[in-house]
C-alpha cells in the first residue's frame, strides 16, 4: 500500500521511461517569477457528465510575482486508486484510467469507484534539473502536486 507521497514518487517513475523533463520556466533564476503551488479543475468529476467519458482536468499554477495565477500550466499527469489500509487512505497507481498530456481523464471498460487524478510538475532549486530516467536528485528538483477525484461507473 503507498502513501500519498509514494504515488508522487511511483508516478514520476513511471513517467521515467519516456518522457524528459524541463524545467526551463519554472527556474527561480528567470525574473524571479517561481511556482508555488498547482491545483486541479474541477476538484472531483463524474464521467457519466462529460461527453465519451471524457473529463478535462485543468492544473493551474500558483506563483510568486505577477502574474500570480497561470491557467493552464504544463504538468505530468497520472491516475490512481483509492484503498482504506490500516484507518489511512492510501493510493496505488492505476490504469483502470488513462490521463492524457493535456489532463484528459477517461475510465477504461472496467473501472468502477473513485479514482484519483493526480498531477505535479518539478520546481527547481538550483537553476538545472536533472533529466528523469537519468539521476534524478528529489532535493534539487522537489516536485509540488494536486490531486482530484473521478468517480467512474
Amino acid at each position: 500500500m503507498l502513501s500519498l507521497k509514494s504515488f508522487a514518487c511511483i508516478l514520476l517513475l513511471v513517467l521515467a521511461a519516456g518522457i524528459t523533463l524541463s524545467c526551463g520556466s519554472l527556474n527561480p533564476n528567470s525574473n524571479n517569477h517561481v511556482i508555488q503551488s498547482i491545483s486541479l479543475s474541477p476538484t472531483s468529476a463524474d464521467a457519466k457528465d462529460y461527453p465519451g467519458g471524457k473529463v478535462p482536468f485543468v492544473a493551474t499554477g500558483g506563483y510568486s510575482t505577477p502574474p500570480k495565477t497561470v491557467t493552464p500550466i504544463q504538468a505530468n499527469w497520472g491516475a490512481a486508486s483509492q484503498q482504506i489500509w490500516n484507518g489511512s487512505i492510501v493510493l496505488n497507481p492505476t490504469t483502470d484510467v488513462i490521463v492524457s498530456t493535456n489532463g484528459t481523464a477517461q475510465c477504461s471498460a472496467n473501472a468502477y469507484g473513485t479514482y484519483v487524478i493526480g498531477a505535479w510538475v518539478a520546481v527547481p532549486s538550483s537553476g538545472v534539473c536533472n533529466v528523469i530516467g537519468g539521476p534524478f536528485n528529489e532535493t534539487a528538483c522537489p516536485v509540488l502536486q494536486a490531486t482530484a477525484d473521478l468517480t467512474c461507473p
